[in-house]
């Protein structure tokens, strides 16, 4: 059986002192309502045969933060096998975004468990800017080689 594939965008901007600063969501749903450390990720979502990355990583942004990407270029940060086990592929984008007006789509999970009442939550709860080194401790642990990545294609 093929691995899963998602595709997600990370939007950077660069501050007056030259620090990156990124853009991450705070994964919701009951599961992470508590977790902080660990609890974020780059906008992303899954995507079928036939159907290119970018598209997905770009459509997936809209989704879940609720604006288009406010980027016109992209540098492709390329593909890891994340904890998951699904393959993520990465594209960075340059652009500034308002955090605190994100929204997000929403998902249907039956809460508590086996209670047979069905909850919407949205998928991404609340997005923040952090400095790359912030985003280390924040990110799940599987996506923190992007900011790496990310830091040697900005540097070049």
């Amino acid at each position: 059986m093929p691995a899963r594939r998602s595709a997600g965008v990370l939007l950077y901007r660069v501050a007056g002192d030259g620090d990156v600063e990124v853009l991450l969501g705070h994964m919701g749903g009951p599961f992470w309502a508590r977790k902080d450390a660990g609890g974020w990720s780059i906008p992303k979502g899954e995507h079928g045969p036939g159907e290119e990355p970018l598209d997905v990583a770009r459509r997936e942004f809209a989704e879940e933060l609720g604006s288009p990407v406010p980027a016109q270029t992209f540098l492709d940060l390329g593909e890891l096998r994340v904890t998951s086990g699904k393959l993520l592929t990465v594209f960075a984008g340059e652009g500034d975004l308002d955090a605190t007006a994100c929204t997000s789509n929403t998902f249907d999970l039956e809460w508590p468990p086996r209670s047979g009442r069905v909850q919407q939550f949205p998928e991404i709860d609340r997005a923040d800017w952090f400095s790359v080194e912030e985003a280390r401790v924040a990110l799940v642990r599987g996506q923190v080689p992007f900011l790496d990545r990310l830091l040697a294609r900005v540097a070049a």
